[in-house]
């Protein structure tokens, strides 16, 4: 079984497709969307956490591609600018995930990339600015 995180962009001519319909129907996938942006004209984008079997999810992503649709790891899309990060720890509390949480020995504060869902409430959050997302 596979499990990931992935942030999907749909070109215009796309956004009206039955798209994550035939990933469950043809693919036998699940998914569980985390957020999206769909607009008639424009470029769509959705944050999913798909799983399937091992060969069904590699034929999934195959076929995304062939319809010309853009996958990308969520992990790379929110980081944390190291420099202006201050370990104040006010992004903790409002994790929904516990993608960030202090570390008892240093006090700092750690960011596991693979934990988060782009809900953004970290970037609202941080008094220095320090998280970052970019879709």
């Amino acid at each position: 079984m596979v499990s990931r995180r992935i942030v999907l962009h749909f070109p215009h001519r796309l956004v009206n497709q039955p798209i994550i319909y035939k990933l469950v129907k043809e693919y036998d996938l699940q998914f569980n969307i985390l957020k999206a942006f769909v607009t008639p004209q424009e470029e769509g984008l959705m944050v999913l956490e798909l799983s399937g079997k091992k060969e069904n999810f590699a034929k999934g992503m195959e076929y995304l591609e062939s319809c010309g649709v853009r996958i990308q790891p969520l992990s790379q899309d929110v980081v944390r600018n190291e420099d202006k990060c201050t370990n104040c720890g006010v992004c903790v509390p409002i994790c929904p995930t516990e993608a960030l949480v202090v570390d008892p020995q240093t006090r700092k504060v750690l960011f596991h990339n693979k934990k988060c869902i782009a809900c953004e409430l970290c970037v609202k959050i941080c008094p220095p600015r320090a998280m970052e997302v970019s879709f």
